[in-house]
């Protein structure tokens, strides 16, 4: 689990879900790296990745550039299936992942 007194990340091995709960306001791509780290890690040995952002209330212009370099990597993965779970009631996610899905196509995009 990576968290601080704002954020949690976490896997659960058994819905193959990782999990971006609260509001990721993190400086730059450095202070993204372990939740990058945590993403490709898992995307190595999964191949499903369920990435549940439905209680992510915010996350700035370099979490979002941190995702993008996610899908950006998963392109070379065709083998993994990769399932987005949003929220419609958070409007960053209606607008953000959207955009992100242009980059990965094969992305479903589910929002609750």
């Amino acid at each position: 689990m990576i968290q601080d007194e704002n954020y949690h990340v976490w896997y659960d091995e058994n819905s193959e879900t990782i999990y971006l709960k609260g509001s990721l306001r993190l400086a730059g791509m450095a202070e993204y790296s372990p939740i990058l780290n945590l993403l490709n890690d898992v995307a190595s040995s999964a191949s499903t990745i369920n990435i549940n952002l439905t209680n992510l209330d915010l996350l700035n212009s370099s979490g979002v550039n941190m995702l993008s370099k996610f899908f950006i990597d998963m392109r070379k993965k065709p083998e993994v299936q990769m399932i987005m779970l949003a929220s419609s009631k958070i409007p960053w996610q209606t607008k953000s992942l959207k955009n992100l899905q242009r980059l990965m196509p094969r992305m479903s995009l589910k929002f609750d």
